[in-house]
């Protein structure tokens, strides 16, 4: 294959797997990517601020799409940035604390949580040992913070109240009745791509989509090639153009071979 091309990149079920572990072919797919003259970058739904795994970080990506298309970053030099009015998160908020919610605030650099609503989960306690002195509590940066989306803790219930209150501002990924993302209208990982495209003068028929679950539709739908993990999600499977691998079975290298890219 002749042309360069841009490869975007999901995090979660894609580059690693729920322990953090980033296999060794994939690894080296990156890196020969990256000779091969092809652009590689991470598309994730986190936001940056809570993109700052050392060995992530060291395959060498040339830029970063994050917090679902929200802001984009290439060669450490920010592309795109588009923060949630100050206003609008403090009626987030409001609405949230209303429902019981229990919010995540992620930023460019920090993200943002009341250390007690997490104290007894999983996730939370995850949350407070990777992201270290970049997370900071809601109440005592009131007003300072720097926020692209949302993501939220709940009971499970009060859902659909708490979405019609607010979806002049957001849409909403429910990963299940209990974990919900809440993404500025407008933005989301296809439009990460498109506008990466645009600030760096690509085709986006030349881009490469990799990811697994459903929240990687919109970045697999608008991706010149589409290409879902065998550990991926049947939903996502079924609009992919390849289906690789699994991400244990090299699922990326053997991709980028199928495909002629390294």
């Amino acid at each position: 294959m002749s042309k360069n091309k841009v490869l975007f990149f999901d995090i979660d079920g894609t580059l690693w797997d729920s322990k953090s572990v980033i296999p060794e072919s994939t690894v080296e797919a990156i890196k020969k990517l990256k000779e091969n003259g092809h652009k590689t970058f991470i598309n994730s739904g986190r936001s940056r601020g809570f993109i700052r795994d050392k060995k992530l970080l060291s395959l060498g990506f040339d830029g970063i799409v994050s917090a679902c298309g929200t802001m984009i970053e290439m060669n450490n030099k920010v592309l795109f940035c588009r923060e949630i009015d100050i206003d609008v998160v403090e009626k987030t908020l409001g609405v949230l604390k209303k429902y019981h919610f229990k919010p995540i605030l992620e930023g460019k650099e920090y993200l943002y949580m009341d250390y007690d609503d997490f104290s007894d989960d999983v996730y939370g306690q995850k949350v407070m040992s990777d992201m270290g002195e970049f997370l900071r509590p809601i109440s005592d940066s009131w007003n300072n913070w720097e926020i692209c989306k949302f993501s939220c803790a709940t009971d499970g219930t009060c859902l659909e109240d708490c979405f019609k209150e607010l979806s002049d501002y957001y849409y909403f990924i429910v990963h299940n009745p209990k974990i919900v993302e809440f993404v500025p209208l407008g933005y989301s990982k296809g439009t990460g791509i498109e506008k990466t495209c645009e600030c760096i003068g690509a085709d986006i028929k030349d881009t490469f989509a990799f990811g697994d679950s459903v929240n990687d539709l919109e970045m697999l739908k608008v991706s010149g090639t589409s290409i879902v993990m065998g550990n991926g999600s049947d939903d996502v499977k079924s609009i992919a153009d390849y289906v690789t691998t699994d991400l244990y079975d090299d699922g990326i290298w053997n991709a980028c071979k199928y495909f002629g890219l390294i």
